[in-house]
């Protein structure tokens, strides 16, 4: 079966903090902001779990053109809602240094149901992420090309972290929002399954044990989506810009399409252990693109420039396909070279010494470029 037969369009999901100008600090405003961004954006713009955090979706989109287009009308459009009520909009994984105590949690059955189930971590859970959906209807085709992409997430959360500082410390992770998921006891990558019906025996028994309530609350980093004929990437912080947004959905589409026909063709796959796949978001959390991370193919350490070249050489075919090899690749480069939202964050902390000049920074990269499409 060719890749003709499924569409892998895009979807993006992308999580903001609402911050007050004055202090810089999170803002439990979304019950102001929201119903001015729903008259221009509707459904397309949602609650969260904490009142200080907005959420958009984009529509479907065929390109990545598209998905820059679409990223840029809605960050700009919640971020006009917000100024409406005097705030501004960041994105990135977590606040430099609001603390969690503070904020307050959506009166929302889902969320207030999560606080019952999880207490603690509920209450912790003031983070910030990027999903991705990719398109494809075949859930049996999108288990077989989830074990394959699995070993390739690490290189997407190194390229797009943004969270290195938590409650007013810099944590010494480039994704500290990682750590802080981890602790979730349905997180992290999934295990390999030989069948659909391996993983919906799986799913039934999370159910009847009562350990989820229903498969949306599987929460691996990447996952089949409940809710849509998708494939849903959920390893990383949400990115501090438009440009990097972008970046990793390109890849992920390519990551998605190059592991599918792999599947098509039945071609060899690393099946690497659970503990590996672990210790190497572990890493990629930690390091971000400044040390070595774990290469499966060679199954050694190697510098994360190396893997990243690695990882976009595997996708590369896709990306020319799709007539986006040249936007994306030179995306990937930009990031190695100005470094990823948690290194500009850290240049602009060593500079000034202060969180509120960081909290500045990711307000001005989250808006940088929506005036010029």
């Amino acid at each position: 079966m060719s890749s003709e037969t499924e569409e892998f369009t895009i979807g993006v999901e992308e999580e903001y903090q609402i911050i007050n100008p004055v202090t810089r600090e999170l803002s439990s405003r979304v019950e102001r902001i929201l119903p001015q961004a729903q008259k221009v954006l509707g459904e397309e713009v949602q609650p969260e779990a904490q009142r200080s955090q907005i959420e958009i979706g984009t529509p479907i989109c065929r390109t990545v053109s598209e998905v820059r287009s679409e990223l840029v009308r809605l960050r700009r459009e919640v971020i006009a809602a917000a100024a409406k009520d005097g705030k501004q909009i960041a994105a990135a994984g977590t606040h430099p240094f609001s603390h969690w105590d503070e904020q307050k949690l959506t009166p929302k059955e889902r969320y207030q149901g999560l606080m019952r189930d999880y207490q603690q971590l509920t209450r912790e859970l003031v983070i910030f992420g990027c999903h991705v959906h990719v398109g494809i209807s075949n859930r049996s085709h999108a288990i077989s090309t989830i074990n394959r992409a699995r070993v390739w997430l690490a290189p997407l959360l190194a390229l797009a972290a943004s969270s290195p500082f938590w409650l007013g410390t810099d944590t010494g992770y480039t994704s500290y929002r990682t750590e802080i998921w981890s602790q979730w006891p349905i997180s992290g990558a999934p295990l390999i399954f030989d069948s659909l019906a391996e993983y919906e025996k799986l799913v039934q028994a999370l159910v009847e044990t009562k350990s989820v309530e229903d498969g949306t609350k599987i929460y691996w980093d990447i996952r089949l989506s409940e809710r849509f004929p998708t494939i849903e990437f959920r390893i990383t912080d949400v990115c501090q810009t438009v440009d990097e947004a972008v970046m990793v959905a390109g890849l992920v589409r390519a990551l998605a399409r190059t592991c599918y026909e792999q599947a098509m063709q039945d071609k060899p796959f690393p099946r690497v252990r659970h503990e590996l796949i672990r210790v190497a978001h572990w890493r990629a959390a930690r390091y971000g693109l400044d040390e070595d991370l774990i290469d499966f193919t060679a199954m050694k350490a190697v510098p994360a420039r190396d893997l990243v070249e690695s990882f976009l050489s595997f996708v590369r075919p896709s990306l020319e396909e799709y007539g986006e090899w040249d936007e994306v690749s030179s995306l990937v480069k930009e990031t190695m070279q100005q470094g990823n939202g948690a290194t500009r964050q850290r240049e602009v902390y060593k500079q000034t010494g202060s969180l509120k000049d960081v909290v500045d920074l990711i307000v001005r990269d989250t808006a940088k470029g929506i005036a010029s499409v």
